[in-house]
């Protein structure tokens, strides 16, 4: 048992850096088909709404699906369908063929992290102990080897179609070579059993999701910003050299990749309320001082604090989501990740629109207020009594 526990950990693992390899590869072929498909810049933004139309939609049956039918059957054909989805946006000539095809793609997308962020919480919870957040950080891994990957194929001279389409092909073995190791679905206690609540509890449940959503919202808008503004704020507000500029981003994805690494040690001995609380409250001190110093190195030790104290939030508000009621740990799932998901398409958008009455460096300030709010509702992160006092009766 303890042998198959450690390989679904595994294999979770493959399909967290899976998801994390087939996006980065789109987005590292961007700039060559907006090019081939004859789209300005705004235009490109309007077709990234589609695919985050399609993600979200995707999570919300992603996790419906995982609910009924269990993660281990969902999984591995959310593999299957996002890889082999991945190559159709470099067949596309014409606008409304990439809008089609970045829907499906999306949709994909959207199912694959639903159902395996639902695997997740399945096997943290035969774990008993703290694993969620080492699965976010192979999901940035994932993002890397897409842009090693990206850079020898134009390196060689491939095009859109042959790199996505190897990385398709790369996609589908492995999600299909990993699904035997996915763990069975759980069969449900009496305790987590929705149908045998009393209404009150279910009220209870409905209202922490949505609020763990909101929360998951404010973050991963923080999120998005960073990954839009970060560089252009080194480059525009204090005149730091292209080369330069490059690591306020690289400052921030490497501080949040170490701190996903880190998260779950964390947790386990001090509690998610804590991660939460004082990762939101240094996400809060590092865009202050992003917003507010006049020196390159102050921004990027900013940017750094601000990556390294966002790292373990949501990992947090994802597993506490699938925790509060197992039996429909893919649904909440998948409505705290749409609701998040919202927020990182809209951060940048929220912070270009604040440019037009402030400088870009003083909208950051609006972060600020975001990672504050989240540190101080983090003890929504505590079990409620009543559930706890339910599995004690029936353990």
């Amino acid at each position: 048992m303890e042998r198959a526990l450690r390989a679904s950990r595994v294999v979770t693992f493959v399909y967290f850096v899976l998801n994390g390899m087939l996006l980065g590869m789109w987005v590292v072929q961007i700039p060559a088909i907006e090019e081939r498909v004859g789209i300005s810049h705004a235009a490109l933004g309007g077709f990234l709404v589609l695919l985050g139309a399609g993600a979200f939609a995707g999570m919300q049956v992603g996790g419906r699906l995982s609910d009924r039918l269990g993660a281990r059957a969902v999984v591995p054909l959310a593999g299957v369908l996002c890889s082999a989805t991945l190559v159709l946006p470099a067949l596309a000539h014409q606008p409304w063929t990439l809008g089609a095809a970045l829907l499906v793609f999306g949709f994909g997308n959207g199912t694959l992290d639903v159902s395996m962020n639902a695997h997740a919480v399945q096997v943290e919870k035969a774990y008993d102990r703290p694993v969620m957040s080492a699965f976010h950080a192979t999901f940035s891994v994932g993002g890397v080897l897409a842009a090693l990957a990206g850079a020898a194929a134009v390196g060689i001279g491939w095009g859109p179609a042959a790199t996505l389409g190897t990385a398709a092909g790369i996609g589908v073995i492995t999600a299909l070579a990993s699904a035997r190791a996915l763990l069975p679905a759980a069969s449900t206690d009496p305790a987590d059993d929705a149908e045998r609540r009393p209404a009150g509890e279910k009220r209870a449940v409905a209202s922490r999701i949505w609020l763990l959503a909101v929360l998951a919202l404010l973050v991963m808008l923080c999120e998005g910003a960073a990954n839009d503004w970060s560089v252009l704020h080194l480059k525009t507000v204090l005149d730091a050299p292209e080369s330069t500029a490059a690591f306020a981003y690289g400052t921030y994805a490497a501080a949040m990749t170490a701190g996903r690494l880190l998260a779950d040690r964390t947790s386990a001995r001090f509690g998610p309320v804590a991660v939460l609380r004082y990762g939101a409250a240094l996400a809060a001190v590092g865009i202050t001082a992003v917003a507010l110093s006049p020196w390159i190195w102050a921004a990027l030790t900013g940017w750094a604090l601000f990556g390294l104290g966002l790292s373990g939030c949501i990992p947090q508000l994802f597993s506490a989501a699938g925790h509060a009621d197992p039996a429909a740990a893919g649904t909440n799932v998948s409505r705290v990740a749409g609701l998040g998901y919202i927020g990182m398409l809209a951060g940048p958008a929220v912070i270009g629109w604040l440019t037009h009455v402030t400088a870009l460096n003083h909208t950051f300030l609006l972060l600020t207020l975001f990672c504050a709010t989240a540190a101080a509702a983090a003890g929504i992160l505590r079990p409620s009594p009543d559930r706890s006092r339910t599995v004690e009766l029936t353990s």
